[in-house]
């Protein structure tokens, strides 16, 4: 059977890719096949074989049975900004953001952090790749410094990853670089809650880290970044964490390297393959992950695959309280909808603001209370909550909903319960 991986044009901030290649065409593993418009990626082939398709979305390679060893390398041209434009690095947390903009900045002696905090559940490729390979990412964050003029280096990590950071430690050498520990709540990873506990700078929330002189990037970003200056390699690879419902069992399982365009049905494969009845295919994280098919394929900004249980069925009236650190409010109507479970109202967290389209918070993790939204739910005839919100506001809510009568859901139940891990409810210390 003839395997296809299908690269979509469109897996970044920005405009979607230029194809520059034909159907027919036989390219090699890490030739370019798609250039950037404007704002947005170059695009490498993951593998070597023949164009099958081109079309407005995505080019589609069907991959030779015999793969090279070696990719092509990129031509070395330019200064640093430019190697990374042409390796076509985007923030590959998830964000998607090209990496040649970002690191354009002069922050003239300021701070780059590496974000390594991983802070959705489940999720464990990035701490991986801390723990085994810290010497590729250490030499990626030297060259970001290098890149923006920056004269100090932070790695953000959760204290409870020991490994991790006992890793770092035994490849740090520059007295300028430090790791920071922070706790285990979620938004940890948000960029401006990172900022906030390191440099204690609260930023609004339309401020990007580079008002505190700073710039967050996410530890793969950053080995990719070494890979593309030290080693001329593009990005056509992606970590990837696949866990849940699975033959294997529910622990998570990590593939490195896994090529971009790959269909995710055989990434799951490869992780066991699902056993018996599932509910959903959710890419991303539990917090901000959304459903995908078994035929969607892995991009570069691609994180988690889980597979989570069916969901419970729930006839009571559902009052939805959206938060910007998680779900969205179609996204939990979709929750609620295949709960089975009419929608009553919908309220957002009162910390939330808009901001050119998107939700934001306005003070990532710390939150000031949410009874007044709960009570407004309850008046429009909720009868059970369905949620999305960070550790915090979950506290808040859990402290009012049950003296009100309200049971509470949070979007993130099915895939927790999914691989036993604790359900977003109250914070105990």
């Amino acid at each position: 059977m003839k395997k296809l991986f299908r690269i979509l044009l469109r897996q970044h901030v920005g405009n979607p890719s230029i194809p520059l290649v034909k159907i027919g065409n036989n390219i090699e593993q890490g030739e370019l096949i798609a250039s950037l418009n404007g704002l947005g990626s170059n695009l490498h082939a993951s593998v070597c074989g023949r164009v099958a398709e081109v079309s407005g979305q995505a080019i589609v390679i069907e991959a030779y049975e015999e793969q090279q060893k070696n990719y092509k390398p990129l031509s070395r041209k330019g200064d640093l900004i430019d190697v990374i434009k042409d390796a076509g690095i985007v923030g590959m947390g998830g964000a998607g953001f090209p990496a040649h903009v970002k690191f354009a900045a002069d922050l003239s002696g300021g701070l780059v952090i590496a974000n390594g905090v991983e802070c959705e559940p489940v999720l464990a490729h990035n701490v991986k790749q801390l723990t085994d390979h810290p010497e590729l990412i250490y030499k990626g964050l030297l060259y970001a410094m290098q890149a923006v003029n920056a004269n100090k280096g932070i790695f953000a990590v959760k204290g409870k990853n020991r490994r991790a950071v006992e890793a770092l430690r035994d490849v740090i050498k520059d007295r300028d670089i430090a790791i920071a520990e922070l706790p285990d709540i979620y938004p940890m990873g948000e960029e401006r809650a990172i900022v906030r506990e390191i440099l204690g700078a609260r930023l609004a929330p339309d401020q990007l880290p580079a008002a505190a002189r700073a710039v967050v990037s996410n530890v793969e970003t950053l080995a990719r970044v070494a890979e593309a200056v030290d080693f001329n390699k593009p990005v056509i690879s992606k970590h990837v964490t696949v866990a849940g419902r699975l033959k294997n069992g529910v622990e998570p399982q990590v593939f490195l390297d896994v090529p971009i365009g790959a269909r995710i049905g055989d990434l799951i494969e490869a992780a066991g393959g699902i056993a018996g009845e599932y509910g959903e295919i959710i890419m991303g994280g539990p917090f901000t992950g959304k459903s995908v098919s078994l035929d969607d394929v892995i991009t570069k900004t691609s994180g988690g695959i889980l597979v989570t249980i069916p969901f419970p069925h729930e006839s009571r009236k559902m009052g939805i309280l959206v938060c910007a650190c998680g779900a969205s409010e179609a996204r939990l109507r979709e929750i609620a909808d295949r709960m089975g479970s009419p929608v009553a109202g919908v309220e957002f967290c009162k910390q939330v603001v808009e901001i050119r389209g998107n939700l934001k918070c306005e003070n990532p993790g710390n939150c000031p209370g949410q009874a007044e939204k709960v009570l407004k739910l309850k008046k429009s005839g909720a009868e059970v909550l369905l949620i999305s919100n960070c550790t915090a506001c979950s506290n808040t809510i859990m402290g009012i909903a049950p003296k009100m009568k309200l049971s509470v859901y949070h979007h993130t139940d099915h895939v927790l319960r999914t691989v036993n891990h604790s359900l977003v409810r109250r914070l105990k210390s």
